[in-house]
Formats: structure tokens, C-alpha cells, sequence
């Protein structure tokens, strides 16, 4: 019998956990009408990135990844700063890959890593082990047989009559067994979950998914290692489906008050244009602000036209952690500091 009749069985908490789930996608689609916000897209976007990465230990901050995927620079290592735009331009390609395809596996693999191994966009040519510490915790398959495992793998998920919910989540712990990659393995198996489901219902495209696993970094890995060891993935899929009930629940909060808000983006976006063409390349307080732009309304100025453009990094106040002082003034991200940086770390990015 093949390998990929793979060892798992149903249990009571995975039935709950689906019917829950079940209950979510009702509410969220009554929600939304079919529709997710370019708005939330990104932003959801942009955490699935920042978590997958800092799972695999990078240090960029969720401000830092923002940053560099809205084209500013960013002080940082120059291969933290590679690994986020490389996982940009990978997760920017789902809509178009074939979760089937092997071919199309490699290639989200080599956008991911292109860089930073040798072997970005091929299965790995040696053996592979999974430490924690010096402990060896998985001894992968050896090199030679990866490609005929994940074809096995893919024939299974296809032919299956399980629910994709569940065999996604199969899947995701079976490519972690065979670790077909010299790195990235934790990135393209999450991103291939998701990718899986997004096929079956396209909210799983944007759905933040990586940032509660974040969350619950230390269980992700106890988990594949007790499946593992128990030759049985049931809690994997459990603690899977349990993170996707619990995303589900964030979006369905998110989505309504991010539709709410909608209303006024266009609005938003014009105030924000007139303040940063008021700033120009000066610092200036908010009454000289006020001034420039003819208003007389403090909260108007604030509410509509201050605080977005300090939301979305566009500006900065020269006194961050004296908000009230009567001294405070704003100028546009990185005025007066770019040459300082720059001369300092020439591999800034």
C-alpha cells in the first residue's frame, strides 16, 4: 500500500471543530456578499508574510515588512529584507499556480528562495534532519525519493473524497515529513495549504492563517513531531482546524468593520493627498498645518486628515513619545535621515 493512504482517523473534536467552522463561513459570507476588501487583502497579505517569516526566525517587525513592500527603505539585514520581498513575490503568484502541479511547486519555491540557497527552485540533492537544539526530532526521506513522494502525495489529495479541510491539512503535515527542500519547506508547506483551500473557497487566499500559528509557534512544532512519532496526523488536523476556526473568527470581526470604514477611504485618500502636499519637505506643527490647508476644526484636521496619514507611515512627528507636546511637528517618513543611514550601512536596501 502506498505511503499516501495516509495514517489518520476522524475524531469527535475534529467533527466540532468542522461544524464550527461550518457556522464562521455562513456568518462571513452573509457578511461580505462574496466580497473581500482590496484594503483587507493587503493588510492580510502583508501579516501572512511578516508571520511565516518570523516563524522561521526573522526579526522584522510587522511595521518593517510594511515598510519594504510599500517601497521604502528599511534598516535591516540585507537577506531578512530579501526573504520579505521574495515571500511577496511568491504569495503574489497563488492565484495563478496549480496546487497539483509539480512544476508549479518548484517555482513557488525558487520565487520564495531565489537568493538565498543554491538549490531555489529544486528538490533538495541531500539528506535532511529537523533539530531542535542538537536533538534530532524528523530524519526526512532520503533525496532520492522526494519527487516520487510528492507525486504520491498529490495523487492522493486529488483522488481523496475527504473534506479539503481535513486533507489540506493532511497534506501539510505529509510535505513536512518528506521536507523536500534544502530550506524553505516550513514557508512553501504553509503557503500550499493555504493554496489548496483558496482553490476550494478563495477567502482562504487572504485569510491570515500564519499569524496564529505564530502565535502558537511552540504547538505547530509539537504537534508535526507527535505526528511523527504516533505515525498518525488526527492532532495536526485538529490543531489545524482549531487555527482556522480561530481566524475565521478575527476575519468575521475584521471584514465588518473594515466594510464600515470603506465608506470613507476615498475621502480619506484625498485629505491625506492635500496634507502631504501642504507638508511638502518642511516640518511643520499642526496649526501651521491647519493654516496651509484652511481649516479652523481641530478634530476635523485630526481625525481626517492627521491621524491617517500617521497610520499609514506616511508621515512622522518629531516628538513620538511627547504626542501632546506643544513642540510636536511632522514631516514625511525619512525626511533628514535617508543620507545618514545610508553612509552608515552601504548594504541598506
Amino acid at each position: 500500500m502506498s505511503r499516501y493512504t495516509p495514517p489518520f482517523h476522524i475524531t469527535d473534536k475534529i467533527i466540532n471543530l468542522l461544524a464550527e467552522i461550518s457556522e464562521q463561513f455562513g456568518r462571513i459570507n452573509t457578511a461580505r456578499h462574496g466580497v473581500v476588501s482590496p484594503k483587507l487583502r493587503r493588510q492580510n497579505r502583508i501579516r501572512t508574510i511578516h508571520s511565516s517569516l518570523a516563524i522561521e526566525q526573522n526579526s522584522l517587525s510587522l511595521e518593517q515588512v510594511t515598510a519594504i513592500l510599500n517601497g521604502k527603505r528599511v534598516f535591516g539585514r540585507p537577506d531578512e529584507i530579501r526573504e520579505v520581498r521574495n515571500a511577496y513575490t511568491a504569495y503574489e503568484l497563488m492565484l495563478k499556480l496549480n496546487p497539483f502541479s509539480v512544476k508549479d511547486m518548484l517555482a513557488a519555491h525558487r520565487a520564495m528562495m531565489e537568493g538565498l540557497i543554491a538549490e531555489s527552485g529544486k528538490f533538495r540533492s541531500g539528506g535532511v534532519g529537523v533539530f531542535n537544539g542538537k536533538a534530532l526530532v524528523h530524519m526526512a526521506p532520503p533525496a532520492e525519493l522526494v519527487q516520487g513522494q510528492i507525486k504520491e502525495l498529490i495523487q492522493w489529495y486529488k483522488k481523496s473524497d475527504m473534506h479539503p479541510l481535513l486533507k489540506s491539512a493532511v497534506f501539510h503535515y505529509e510535505f513536512e515529513f518528506i521536507h523536500p527542500f534544502a530550506d524553505g519547506n516550513g514557508r512553501i508547506g504553509r503557503m500550499w495549504h493555504s493554496l489548496l483551500l483558496g482553490k476550494w473557497n478563495d477567502l482562504f487566499f487572504y485569510l491570515p492563517v500564519e499569524d496564529l500559528i505564530r502565535a502558537h509557534q511552540n504547538d505547530y512544532y509539537d504537534r508535526l513531531g507527535r505526528a511523527d512519532k504516533e505515525a498518525d496526523s488526527s492532532g495536526f488536523v485538529e490543531f489545524m482546524l482549531e487555527i482556522i476556526r480561530d481566524s475565521l473568527h478575527e476575519f468575521g470581526t475584521t471584514a465588518s468593520t473594515d466594510q464600515d470604514s470603506d465608506q470613507d477611504t476615498d475621502q480619506d485618500e484625498t485629505a491625506v493627498k492635500k496634507l502631504l502636499d501642504a507638508l511638502g519637505d518642511e516640518t511643520l506643527s499642526a496649526s501651521e498645518l491647519m493654516q496651509r490647508l484652511g481649516l479652523s476644526h481641530k478634530p476635523t484636521f485630526r481625525k481626517n486628515y492627521l491621524r491617517p496619514a500617521l497610520k499609514r507611515g506616511l508621515i512622522e512627528a518629531t516628538l513620538p513619545d511627547k504626542p501632546t507636546s506643544r513642540y510636536q511637528k511632522y514631516r514625511k517618513i525619512g525626511k533628514g535621515i535617508a543620507m545618514t543611514i545610508t553612509t552608515l550601512c552601504p548594504f541598506y536596501l
